[in-house]
């Protein structure tokens, strides 16, 4: 792949196939850690690491799967690679940053179960056309980077909505989705996009 599909690779899982905006996967920590940008931020940068390392291990797993004749175990494998990595960030997080580690709480072991995660190393292996280590960790890291761009856009607005009049019927969790929702419609417009 030349360096022009690489930049192609980058915007479209930034903005094109962005895994919580055109996907919906991985809304569980999209929702739920998105009150405060310093927390939203953190929690990108979590899901970027276990994403790029989790797309570039895989990758590389996938091939001992396919000489062996046993894809059948992909997921399953896939999943063990990743509750791995989690466990990983887990343990620096609680070392050398404890305030991060508090207010991510249970969020931070759903990376485990997040679906975006499990969806972008899948996809490496599946969809990805041309597929080399390289492809696979660059789209792995740009899907955790569009992960982290809708999740602070998310935060800032959730934080500005704290200095606003809300109608009360709309206060708290209905006016989130009602955001959620605005946002996907942005993002749906870059499909249009031709690369």
């Amino acid at each position: 792949m030349n360096t022009m599909a690489y930049i192609v690779l980058v915007i479209n899982a930034i903005f094109i196939n962005n895994f919580l905006m055109t996907q919906f996967l991985g809304i569980c920590p999209f929702l739920g850690v998105s009150r405060k940008v310093e927390t939203a931020l953190g929690m990108g940068f979590a899901v970027i690491f276990v994403m790029g390392l989790a797309g570039s291990i895989t990758f590389l797993v996938n091939g001992l799967l396919v000489m062996f004749e046993i894809e059948y175990l992909r997921t399953i494998v896939f999943i063990l690679v990743i509750a791995f990595l989690v466990q990983l960030v887990e343990m620096i997080l609680k070392k050398f940053m404890p305030s991060l580690y508090n207010a991510l709480g249970v969020y931070l072991p759903l990376i485990t179960t997040n679906c975006a995660v499990l969806g972008v190393a899948i996809m490496n292996v599946t969809k990805l056309l041309d597929a080399n280590l390289l492809s696979a960790f660059i789209n792995s890291v740009a899907s955790g980077a569009g992960f982290t761009l809708v999740i602070v856009l998310m935060a800032a607005i959730r934080e500005r909505l704290e200095l606003s009049r809300i109608p009360k019927a709309l206060v708290g969790f209905p006016i989130t989705l009602v955001i959620a929702g605005i946002m996907s419609l942005a993002f749906a417009a870059f499909a249009g996009m031709k690369l």
